[in-house]
């Protein structure tokens, strides 16, 4: 009966290909924007997830999200080295600011001071120069991204200047850091430079980055930390989640992805449902003769529904294809799409969801064969 139900579906090649395209559009249009909204609300969190060696973020216990800190007195670092099981804690300095150069052009930028002799929290993937390079004055490591913008069409390279805030900074490296969500241009500096380029008032310090004792439990260690300061450390996936979350439930986001990504689905069964109906409708006298033939309506549904899942697996690898494709294209290092990709999670999930709206075609479909006289092949 395989045999048959597929010989019944290449036979009309015209609806199959309608079949075929109304799937991979769906499963197009649900894995891209399930890409997007992947990469967009990751962004949020870019800077925690950059920050290699660092077990533990001590914030204001007001601070919200990775890009949104409040700041604290300098003396709150001295409290949180004194607590046991640190190993290192290091300040971090972050703030938003203009970019500009010689010839006029600017770009907004997330500043992130670090500290001067551990040079903890920058990200190491270096491109053009070494963390080390930092070490001079007015230096800083500007992100790829930050580069593409701020010198269009000209190769990376360092000993460029660009102003900050009325100051002079010599881009002295560059990093392969992950665009930020408000602001997709990162740039590091040590802390020292970051308190000359960033205005502030009399508290400037955003986070302390903390680095645990080996063989200690870093959740253990961070609630040790907020019951002896008052103030709030979280482990980096802890912080990662907060982050995320806090973009999830104050922007709309989500729900505008969500809406898109149910109109993929509803456009896939209402297509896939009408060219599937229209097929059987086609075929009713073959399905007629098969039914007088002596076949149950339990082998005609597996008939159909062998023919659907051949359908969504042609319209699914091809869609998928297309939605991977997309995303290798724009990921590049000088894209404002960089760090946008598809995780296999959302290829699994549209997996589910075209083998849904196929299920609910070949149910639609199916019918008027179900209630299929097999008279009909004797009439007319």
């Amino acid at each position: 009966m395989l045999g048959i139900a597929l010989k019944m579906l290449f036979g009309d090649i015209v609806k199959m290909l309608g079949l075929v395209m109304g799937i991979a559009f769906s499963t197009l249009l649900m894995a891209q924007q399930g890409g997007f909204f992947i990469g967009l609300i990751s962004r949020a969190a870019n800077t925690v997830t950059e920050a290699q060696g660092v077990a533990i973020w001590v914030m204001d216990p007001k601070t919200e999200t990775a890009e949104g800190p409040t700041a604290m007195r300098d003396v709150e670092l001295y409290r949180v080295r004194g607590v046991e099981g640190v190993r290192q804690a290091s300040p971090l300095v972050q703030a938003t600011t203009t970019l500009r150069t010689p010839q006029g052009r600017s770009s907004a930028a997330a500043f992130l001071g670090v500290d001067d002799a551990s040079l903890l929290g920058i990200n190491p993937r270096f491109v053009v120069g070494s963390p080390e390079d930092l070490r001079r004055p007015d230096a800083i490591a500007l992100d790829q991204l930050g580069f593409s913008r701020l010198w269009p069409g000209e190769p990376l390279a360092t000993g460029k200047e660009i102003e900050v805030n009325d100051r002079r900074a010599t881009v002295v490296a560059i990093t392969e850091a992950l665009p930020g969500f408000t602001a997709p241009v990162i740039v590091y500096t040590r802390l020292s430079q970051a308190l000359s380029y960033v205005p502030g008032g009399r508290n400037r310090l955003s986070f302390i980055l903390v680095e645990a004792e080996p063989g200690r439990d870093p959740r253990a260690i961070a609630q040790a930390i907020s019951a002896q300061t008052g103030l709030l450390a979280l482990t980096t996936p802890e912080f990662q989640r907060r982050t995320i979350d806090y973009v999830l439930n104050n922007t709309g986001i989500a729900p505008s992805f969500g809406v898109v990504i149910a109109l993929g689905a509803v456009v896939g069964i209402l297509v896939t449902g009408l060219t599937f109906t229209l097929f059987v409708n086609d075929n009713l006298k073959q399905f007629a003769v098969l039914k007088a033939m002596g076949l149950s309506n339990w082998r005609l549904l597996g008939m159909v529904l062998a023919q659907a899942l051949v359908v969504a697996f042609i319209g699914y690898a091809i869609g998928l294809w297309i939605a991977s494709g997309f995303f290798d294209a724009v990921n590049q290092p000088f894209s404002d799409l960089k760090g946008f990709w598809l995780p296999w999670q959302i290829a699994v999930m549209v997996a589910g969801a075209t083998a849904v709206i196929v299920s609910l075609a070949s149910l639609i479909a199916i019918r008027r064969v179900l209630r299929l006289d097999p008279a009909t092949v004797f009439r007319g």
